[in-house]
């Protein structure tokens, strides 16, 4: 029987590389996502890959939103990967309260609300992969993302301590780190300040989704049993 993988925030972006990688690999699905309707059509009408909406950032919707996923795919979350993000930038002093509380609900509420839905039965079946989406800017910081970097970080002392949880539960939690990857929010990025982000990069370049997408898989897979707690950074070699 085909391993169940939910990726959230799965439709666009890293997170469509990543449900479409798992797909190919012999996963059956579950694409997580709350806004963009036509955009989650348009994917699953593309892919084949199933998809569910649902606010990760509410306990309840998550609750019920898993039920959905197994419930239609016939089994319980056997890989788990929270993906989901947004971004609400601007340096501290003029911050809106509601940035803060939506970034850090939307990122990391998220993934104690997912995690907390999905490993009691990760717990009975004594296996489970969860593998959290942290960033090159939860362990740098940037200016003007107090808010996108703490959520991050703290993703990655979420990590830790459920991977010492979980371990003799046949359960590995790990942490990826993405540099900057080609995607359309970083196209929409100006040339220039491109440019100046891609001197900084030391293979040259922007990542690609499929580059993500392929650590998620190692990561996922059966044989990577021994790997738990660990943040693998993607980054080009930014920040050593």
């Amino acid at each position: 029987m085909k391993k169940i993988a939910l990726v959230t925030g799965g439709t666009r972006g890293i997170g469509a590389g990543v449900s479409k990688a798992l797909k190919e690999a012999g996963y059956l699905v579950a694409a997580n996502y709350n806004s963009g309707a036509e955009v989650a059509e348009k994917f699953n009408k593309e892919t084949g890959i199933a998809v569910f909406s649902w606010d990760v950032s509410n306990y309840e919707a998550c609750e019920k939103g898993v039920k959905e996923v197994t419930e239609a795919l016939g089994g319980t979350i056997d890989i788990l990967v929270n993906n989901a993000g947004i971004t609400r930038d601007g340096m501290l002093h003029k911050m809106e309260v509601s940035a803060w509380e939506k970034v850090i609900s939307t990122n990391l509420t998220s993934v104690f609300n997912m995690c907390r839905v999905v490993i009691p039965s990760m717990r009975e079946k004594n296996f489970g992969r969860i593998i959290n989406m942290s960033s090159v800017n939860g362990l740098k910081g940037q200016l003007g993302q107090t808010n996108y970097a703490a959520a991050k970080a703290g993703i990655l002392g979420f990590t830790k301590s459920l991977a010492l949880e979980s371990a003799s539960k046949g359960i590995t939690v790990n942490a990826i780190a993405p540099g900057y990857i080609s995607t359309d929010m970083t196209d929409a990025i100006r040339d220039d300040i491109k440019a100046k982000i891609t001197a900084g990069i030391p293979v040259g370049r922007f990542g690609k989704v499929e580059e993500i997408a392929h650590a998620v898989l190692f990561l996922a897979d059966e044989k990577a049993s021994y790997i738990t707690g660990a943040t693998l950074s993607v980054n080009g070699g930014q920040y050593l």
